[in-house]
C-alpha cells in the first residue's frame, strides 16, 4: 500500500529540519545538567531541585503561554525562541570556566530553557495543522517523522540556534481569527475547559500528565543508578540514553502501522502498558545491557504515543482552540513533573535509589488501566466523525458530539 497519501506542503522539510536542530539542542539539556549536577552533588534531593526547576515554567505560566501563542504569530515565536534557548546553553559552560558554577544556577538554566521550551513546542504544535490542512492520515505521517527525528536527535548534543534560522524562513500561516475581544485570561480558561469538558481529550492530557510523575522520578536519579548499581559512567549513561532515543526512533516508525492494526485508542493504551512494564524492567536490571534495552522498549511505546496522541488531538480541534488546547494538555503534563522529580528524590533518599522505579512502573500501569476507556477506539471514531462533520467540535464529550451530528 502506498504511503503517499498526500505529498508534505512546501516548507514541512524546513520545520522538519529546525525540529530536529531544535532536538539536538533538548539532548543537551536531557543529557548534560544531570551530569554537571552530580559533578557538583550526590544528594538526590538536590538533583531533583535541577530537574523539577525545567518544568515549573508549565506550571506557572502553562494557560497564559497557550492564550499568548494564540495570539502571537506562531512562526515569530518559534524562532526567538529557539535563538534565546541557544544563547542559555552557553551559560553553564561560562559558569564553569569561571568556576561559579552552583546547583541554584543549573536550577535557573533549566527553568529558563524550560520557559522558552513552552513558547516553542506550543507554537510548533499549533503551527503544524495550519501548515498540513488539518487533515488526519498527513498529520499522522508528519508527526511520525518528526517525532522520529527529534527522538533520534536528542539522544545526542547540539545548539537549537540552527533551528532558529530554519523556523525564520517558514511560510508565514493567517493567525487565528479572534473569536471575541476577551481577556487573556478568559480566554486560557475557555482552553481548559475545552479539555476538560471533553472525556477523549481529557484522557490524553491525563495519561502523560501521570505518566511525566513516573517519568521524571525515573530521570531524576537514573544518572545516580547507572553510577551506583549498573556501575557505569558519564559515557555509558550517554549510551543508556541513547538506546532510549532508538526506541524512540522504532516507535515513531510503527506508529502509524500500529494505528491502524489496532486501532488509536488500543494503539495508545497498549504503548502505555509498554511502558510501564519496561520501567518494572529497569527497576530489576543489575545489568547495562538488560537496562538499556527496557530503556530502548520504554523509548519506543513513548515514541508511538508521541505520534498517535497528538495527531489525534490536533485532527479534532479547533484551529482558534489549537494554542491553548495543547498548552493545557502539556501544563497538566508538566505540572505532574515536579512532583514525580520531588518523589524520585525522596524515596532513592529515604529508601533505595531502585525505589523510585518499582514506584513509577506502578503508577504507569495504573494509569493506563484508568484511562483506557476514556482513550477507546469508539471514542476516537466519535471525535473523528463528529469533527469531519461539524469542522469545529463543541465542548461535550465525544461520544455525544458523534450523537448529536448523526442523531
Amino acid at each position: 500500500m502506498s504511503t503517499d497519501i498526500r505529498k508534505f506542503p512546501t516548507g514541512f522539510g524546513r520545520l522538519w529540519t529546525a525540529q530536529t536542530v531544535s532536538s539536538l539542542g533538548d539532548g543537551v539539556t536531557h543529557a548534560a545538567l544531570p551530569l554537571i549536577a552530580l559533578t557538583l552533588t550526590r544528594d538526590p534531593m538536590a538533583l531533583a531541585v535541577v530537574t523539577a526547576a525545567g518544568t515549573l515554567p508549565w506550571l506557572l505560566f502553562g494557560l497564559l503561554g497557550g492564550a499568548l501563542v494564540d495570539r502571537w504569530d506562531r512562526r515569530s515565536t518559534m524562532w526567538i525562541a529557539d535563538a534565546a534557548r541557544a544563547v542559555l546553553l552557553a551559560v553553564p559552560v561560562a559558569a564553569a570556566a569561571l568556576d561559579v558554577l552552583s546547583i541554584p544556577l543549573l536550577g535557573a538554566v533549566a527553568f529558563l530553557l524550560g520557559l522558552g521550551g513552552l513558547f516553542r513546542d506550543t507554537a510548533a504544535t499549533a503551527y503544524l495543522p495550519d501548515l498540513l490542512g488539518r487533515e488526519p492520515s498527513l498529520l499522522e505521517r508528519a508527526n511520525s517523522r518528526l517525532r522520529g527525528a527529534q527522538t533520534a536527535a536528542s539522544g545526542f548534543a547540539g545548539p537549537p540556534a540552527g533551528s532558529a534560522l530554519l523556523v525564520r524562513s517558514l511560510p508565514r500561516m493567517p493567525r487565528p481569527v479572534p473569536q471575541a475581544r476577551e481577556s487573556l485570561l478568559r480566554q486560557a480558561r475557555a482552553g481548559a475547559s475545552y479539555v476538560f469538558r471533553d472525556r477523549l481529550l481529557l484522557g490524553l492530557a491525563l495519561r502523560p500528565a501521570v505518566g511525566n510523575i513516573a517519568f521524571i522520578a525515573v530521570e531524576t536519579v537514573l544518572a545516580l543508578f547507572a553510577h551506583d548499581r549498573l556501575g557505569i559512567g558519564a559515557f555509558g549513561f550517554g549510551l543508556l540514553l541513547t538506546a532510549e532515543a532508538t526506541g524512540g526512533l522504532l516507535g515513531a516508525g510503527i506508529a502509524s502501522f500500529l494505528g491502524r492494526r489496532l486501532g488509536t485508542g488500543t494503539a495508545l493504551t497498549c504503548t502505555a502498558a509498554v511502558e510501564g512494564l519496561a520501567v518494572l524492567g529497569l527497576a530489576t536490571s543489575g545489568n547495562p545491557y538488560v537496562a538499556g534495552l527496557a530503556l530502548a522498549v520504554c523509548g519506543a511505546g513513548m515514541g508511538a504515543t508521541m505520534v498517535l496522541a497528538p495527531s489525534l488531538r490536533q485532527s479534532i480541534v479547533p484551529a482558534h482552540l489549537m494554542g491553548r488546547v495543547a498548552s493545557t494538555s502539556r501544563m497538566l503534563a508538566m505540572c505532574a513533573a515536579p512532583f514525580g522529580a520531588f518523589l524520585g528524590g525522596w524515596l532513592a533518599t529515604a529508601y533505595d535509589v531502585r525505589t523510585p522505579l518499582y514506584a513509577a512502573s506502578g503508577l504507569l500501569l495504573a494509569m493506563t488501566a484508568i484511562t483506557a476507556n476514556m482513550t477507546s477506539n469508539r471514542r476516537v471514531e466519535a471525535a473523528l466523525r463528529a469533527a469531519a462533520a461539524t469542522g469545529t467540535p463543541d465542548h461535550q464529550d465525544s461520544e455525544d458530539q458523534s450523537k448529536a451530528v448523526h442523531g
